[in-house]
Formats: C-alpha cells, structure tokens, sequence
C-alpha cells in the first residue's frame, strides 16, 4: 500500500494528468492517497540528525520570560490573522515583533518535534532571530518600515540559501553547507522580513528517491499533515513549508517547484501556494532540479499574504538568465487585491473530467456567484513524454553549476559524489534508496536530443491549454490540487490553488487557477475573488491551543 501511494504522489507531482481516463483515476486516487483512514507507515519517523537540545539552546533563557499567559493573551491576535492583521497589531502596541517571534518559537516547541503531535516541519532556527526582531521594533519605532512584509517572520525551504544557517536539501551530504543569501532572500531582508529559519522538504526538492514518501528528509524526518498526523498525506516537495505555516508555526513561507512541489503541499494543508511564471523570481542560490522549470514561490494562509511575500521577493537578477528575461516587472501585486473583487467579465474553463468532484462544483458555482462565467470542456489527450528525463538531464547538469556557483565549502561536485557518499552508510543516509539520482548517471544525451526533448514537452504543454483557452476565450483554466502541474511547468504557465473544502476524512482540497505567463496580478484577482466568495479554509483543530 505504502509502495503504491509513493509512486502515485509521484507522479501527481511530477507528470500531473496525461488524458482523460487519467485525470478521472487521479481524482479518484488522490482522494484515496490523502482521504485512507489507516496510519501511513513510514521506515523513519524522527530525524536521527537534528539535536532537539542544541536546536533551543540559543532561545532557552529568553524564552523564560515569555509566560504560557502572555502566549494565550496573543493567541487570538496572531493565529491564522493576516500580515495585514499582524502590523495593525504593531502598530496598536498590542504585540512588538519580538513577541511575534516568540509567539511562534513557543509554538515550534510546543508541537513540532518529539511529541504525540510533532509535524516535523522546521530543520534549523535562525540562533539571531529575536535580536534581529529587536531591532526591527527599533526601526518601525524610528519610522522605518516601508513594505508591508517588514518584521514578518517567513519560513524557506531548506533548498534555498540562508547566510549562518546550513542550506541541505535535507541531505545529510549538505548538512555543512553553510552559504551566502540567494538572491531572494537578499530581497526579502533588503524589505525588512525576519528568516525564521529553514523548513523541511521531501529530500531534495523530491527527486532522489523513487520510493520515499513526501515529506521525507534525512536530515528532517518525516513531515506530518496537521490534518490528520500520520493518515493525511503532506504533499511534496515544499511539505515543510505548508506544514509551519498551516499549523501557525510562522506566518508565511516560501517554496520551490519544478512541477507541483508548491502546488501539492499548499492544497493538501489548506493554503495558497502560487506558482510563479519562470523568471518573475530568481532561482540564483536555489539547489536545483531543473533550470528549465525551477521557481521559488510563496505559501500562504491567505491571497493577501500570498502577494505581500511574492511581492517582497520580485527584482531581476542578472546572474540568473530567466530572471534577466523576466517580462514581469511589477512591484507591487498586493495593493491592488481588493478585498471585495469580482469577477464579472471574466471566462473560466472547468474541465469536464474533474466535475465529478463535488468539491470542485461548488468551487464553480461559488465562481458563478462572483461573476464569473464558466465554459465546461474536455480536455484533449496529449501526452508528455520523457518529462522525467527533462529532469534527470537538467539536474546532471544544473546541480555541479550550483555547487561551482552558489554552494560553501563541500566535498562535492557532482552527483555521482553525493550517490557515493549516501552507499556509504544508507540506512541513515537514503533509507528509502536513491533511485532517481542513480537514474541521473544512467541517462545520457546529445545536446539536440535534449533540445527535442524541452521543445516537444512545451508544446504539448502548451497546447494543453491554448487550444481551450483560444477557442473559449479563456482567463483561466480551473483544475484541482496540482492535478495539471506537469502541463503547467512545461508550458511556462503560473498558477495559483486556494482552498476549496475538505473531502474524505478531512482532507484538504484546492482550487487551482492556471493562466498564461506573466498573468500573477490576474491570477492574484482571481484567487481573492474566489477566497471571498467561498472563505474555505479552517485551521486545523488539533493545533489551535
């Protein structure tokens, strides 16, 4: 059963749906894979790597000061309120952003490692967070906030390089990876956000080993879903990152995809996770899969939230070629969210396959009650082939790039090293095996096979969605959960999933709203508009003391 649900989320993730009778069965085995009532079983439940002791030896005394009352008076100012809820808060004097801080360590403590409700979703802690958050209270005192983010605690998968923290991919290979910012944490300090620290993530980004769960890091442990501990799958590959902030362990987080790793976890813990276009974001500094398809992305309670961070960590980067190409250059994508929008006017198509669900009916006919008209349609079956080795290709090449560019001083250059260093000791360092990196070193091809290859995936995944989209005139095509994240990456396309309900045994569901490149402020609009109309999501009721 395990074997079976590994490959499936595999799939999902990285190839999404190939025809008709396939987005039908996936429907119904995603609700299988997320909705079984029995435990999951997992071969390694703790990290065996991370010192519980060590990891709150920085905080132990000053947290004496912070008392279960005070914890309590805060709670229902900062659990599940938005980052604009959160500086009106500031600004009141009802809470400083130490307290914030604070607020969130109690709760990474109270719940998040070694205990009969532990998500294992955080792998390292910023040792100077609460100084840092000291002097972001001297700052808004002197008049210095200028973005909405500022003072903020955000959470980023341990993919992405943090100054003083290890960056490991959840690898053991990495745990002294010890690096200077990527390019968007440069830009989310640079706007006054606080790094929490690092969350984890299926090991690297979720495309090591073939029979693994999401989730999975040997450095991290397993991640468990808030939802449902042990029964509710977390979705791959940012699960660390959904899991801290569906839980309130943070306010927001950021996430990476190559093809669902943002989409899977955001709908699976009740959130909204977007999928930028390539390039909006800088992927400089960011362990690789696939130069091709790669993006950071934000993870969020809410739409707002959502366009405040993505917002927060715009800017062209010139070391990263799709972001020197970026046409997108706003700023700004929060301001105008409006918090009464409608979508009058605009043409959304629901795929025909997808209606058996009664999740997504109801999504639609909430869409209907905000104006929007939807145009039903079949998708047409196209297939995406060699989508894996796309990966497999880019990654043979991309990851010694970052290790050259981006990595700290680490005995390796490839991954031929980081497969021999994990034999040497696998039942600790790949329990579940490493069949997609050995799958790396067997696969081969000349520069124009490899050009065929993107060039015929981009097509089809283009097509996907151009041919309903032209011929219905089109703003959006809706879909569920990551169900089409593969036709999406491959297209270049963003996309957005918010919440949409909760199905068997109380598992989350998202909608997904999938559009042409460079539409994130439309994509934005959409998404609030919905979240208006429908206002879905509840916080999980195992994490609300």
């Amino acid at each position: 059963m395990k074997k079976a649900i590994s490959l499936l989320l595999f799939f999902l993730v990285f190839i999404g749906c190939k025809e008709n009778t396939a987005e039908k069965n996936s429907v119904q085995d995603q609700t299988d894979s997320t909705g079984v009532s029995s435990e999951l079983e997992f071969k390694v439940l703790d990290s065996k790597i991370i010192n519980k002791d060590s990891l709150w030896a920085p905080f132990n005394v000053e947290m004496e000061s912070f008392s279960k009352d005070r914890y309590s008076m805060l709670q229902p100012m900062i659990m599940d309120k938005t980052i604009p809820d959160i500086q009106n808060a500031v600004k009141n004097g009802d809470f400083t952003y130490e307290e914030l801080v604070k607020f969130y360590l109690y709760r990474i403590r109270k719940f998040d490692r070694n205990n009969e409700k532990s998500l294992n979703s955080v792998i390292s802690i910023n040792p100077d967070i609460l100084e840092q958050a000291r002097e972001k209270d001297r700052a808004f005192k002197a008049g210095e906030r200028k973005h909405a983010i500022f003072g903020i605690p955000v959470l980023l998968k341990d993919n992405i390089n943090t100054e003083g923290l290890p960056t490991t991919a959840g690898s053991i290979a990495l745990k002294n990876n010890l690096t200077e910012d990527a390019y968007i944490v440069e830009r989310l300090k640079e706007n006054g956000a606080l790094i929490l620290g690092k969350a984890n993530l299926s090991e690297w980004a979720y495309f090591f080993c073939s029979d693994c769960p999401s989730g999975y890091s040997a450095i991290g442990g397993q991640t468990l879903n808030p939802y449902g501990r042990k029964i509710l799958d977390t979705g791959g590959s940012s699960s660390g990152s959904a899991v801290a902030v569906a839980a309130n362990l943070v306010t927001v987080a950021v996430g990476s995809e190559t093809s669902g790793s943002i989409l899977s976890p955001s709908s699976q813990n009740s959130l909204v996770g977007l999928k930028p276009t390539i390039g909006v974001l800088s992927r400089g500094g960011i362990i690789p899969i696939s130069s091709t398809l790669d993006t950071p992305g934000p993870i969020t309670k809410t739409v707002i939230d959502n366009a405040i961070l993505f917002s927060a960590m715009t800017g062209k980067d010139a070391e990263d070629p799709a972001s020197v190409k970026n046409k997108n250059l706003t700023k700004d994508f929060y301001s105008n969210v409006s918090a009464t929008g409608t979508l009058k006017g605009k043409r959304f198509g629901a795929m025909k396959s997808l209606m058996e669900d009664s999740l997504y009916v109801a999504a639609v006919n909430d869409l209907r009650k905000a104006g929007a008209e939807i145009i039903e349609f079949e998708p047409e079956e196209i297939d995406l082939p060699n989508f894996r080795r796309l990966l497999s290709l880019d990654m043979r090449n991309d990851l010694p790039e970052y290790f050259e560019n981006y990595g700290g001083k680490v005995d390796f250059k490839s991954v031929q090293d980081v497969v021999a260093f994990n034999k040497i000791d696998s039942t600790i360092r790949a329990p579940y095996g490493q069949g997609l990196f050995i799958g790396i070193l067997e696969d081969s091809a000349t520069n124009d096979e490899f050009t065929a290859i993107k060039d015929t995936l981009r097509r089809n995944g283009k097509r996907f969605f151009e041919v309903p989209m032209n011929t219905h005139n089109l703003d959006a095509v809706l879909s569920i959960n990551n169900y089409h994240a593969g036709f999406a990456a491959v297209a270049l396309y963003p996309a957005i999933t918010v919440p949409m309900g909760y199905g068997d045994n109380n598992a989350p569901k998202g909608l997904t709203f999938i559009t042409k490149p460079y539409q994130e402020d439309q994509l934005y609009k959409f998404a609030q508009a919905y979240e208006q109309v429908s206002k879905k999501r509840v916080s999980p009721k195992n994490y609300n003391e």
